[in-house]
């Protein structure tokens, strides 16, 4: 079970200011198992198949090397950042990119015993794409992806349309670089959905959909460290809150990554991480709990093609940067709520989810 990430929604996990409402978390969480029964209600004979398509051109790294001494100080005075996330288009001190993209879209196809289209998951490593109205609600490009699939499939109204986030802690949608133009309410989202659901429904036509498909899965936990605050760092972090005018609300980054200092003092040392292997005929679908870097998923394909990572799975833990990330600084390796995993953190997590390809084999 995962989560899709979204600046255009109500919140369910407390994140920076953003706290969640009880009453909301109650809703989404009998929506959830209403869906279950519905598909439950629904279950019918099927065939089921998988493949690929190539979206380069809506992928673009977000965390830039800058020209020296040109990154400021973060927000908890470290002095060391060799990377800016999400520098500013046609930023003079950009350098190069201090990552790779993913490029390709998996997805798996449902089809009816007589070839009619009945779901399909897709799974593309980028954020959200963002560009929505002030205060509107939205689902983001994976909504409008699931609307536009089906739309390109010919499919009926029980069509059910997914979009998953891959790998893509470090992925959004900005060319940092320009040449993209200034688009009005909803008009990125809709033309990075349009290029990924007309790739997918292209792509659609060459998968050999079978029934049966072996199936098989393995889980586990694993361990994972916290980077918890000294007693010090807390005790500076409650000086510097007590600057805002506003309190409780924080108005500066400085005062708000405080009190992600001070709220982390009430963390455990560690935390469990459920890892998860899904495999269906020849593909492996891995689950991971965080937001998770380009490069884990990558390495992942590299190691076990066909497979796809489903970032945002089973819990959540944060950003998944790889240690070579963490040595280089960043927005996303800055101490928080949302970026507290130990540096060592995707290593650990590569190794369980090895334990599970191994048994699967």
């Amino acid at each position: 079970m995962s989560a899709t990430h979204s600046h255009s929604c109500g919140t369910l996990q407390a994140v920076g200011q953003s706290e969640p409402n009880p009453i909301y978390q109650r809703f989404v969480a009998r929506r959830i198992a209403d869906g279950v029964r519905r598909a439950l209600n629904n279950l019918a004979p099927a065939k089921i198949g998988h493949g690929s398509a190539s979206v380069p051109q809506q992928v673009f790294n977000r965390r830039w090397k800058m020209k020296p001494e040109t990154i400021p100080p973060t927000p908890l005075g470290v002095t060391t950042d060799q990377v800016k996330t999400n520098p500013g288009i046609n930023n003079p001190n950009l350098v190069e990119p201090a990552g790779p993209t993913d490029p390709e879209v998996c997805f798996i196809s449902v089809q009816s015993a007589d070839g009619k289209p009945i779901a399909l998951l897709a799974n593309y490593s980028l954020h959200y794409v963002g560009g929505v109205g002030p205060g509107h609600i939205s689902a983001d490009y994976f909504g409008a992806f699931a609307v536009k699939i089906g739309q390109l499939l010919g499919a009926g109204p029980n069509f059910v349309g997914i979009m998953s986030n891959g790998t893509s802690g470090d992925i959004n949608n900005i060319d940092f670089r320009g040449g993209q133009a200034k688009e009005p309410p909803y008009g990125r989202i809709q033309i990075v959905a349009n290029d990924v659901a007309q790739a997918v429904a292209a792509a659609v036509k060459n998968v050999k959909h079978a029934d049966p498909a072996p199936l098989a899965v393995a889980q586990k936990e694993i361990t994972l460290g916290l980077r918890i605050p000294t007693k010090d760092e807390v005790e500076k972090a409650r000086e510097v809150m007590k600057t805002s005018k506003l309190a409780p609300r924080m108005e500066t980054m400085e005062q708000v990554y405080a009190r992600e200092t001070v709220l982390l003092v009430d963390f455990p040392a560690q935390v469990s991480a459920p890892l998860q292997i899904m495999k269906i005929g020849d593909l492996h679908v891995s689950a991971i709990p965080a937001e998770v870097f380009v490069e884990i998923g990558l390495e992942l394909k590299k190691r076990h093609s066909p497979t796809f990572t489903v970032s945002l799975a089973n819990a959540y833990h944060g950003y998944l940067p790889t240690p070579e990330h963490h040595a280089l600084g960043g927005y996303e390796t800055w101490r928080a709520r949302s970026s507290c995993l130990e540096a060592d953190a995707s290593t650990k997590i590569l190794a369980g989810l090895e334990e599970l390809f191994a048994k699967l084999k």
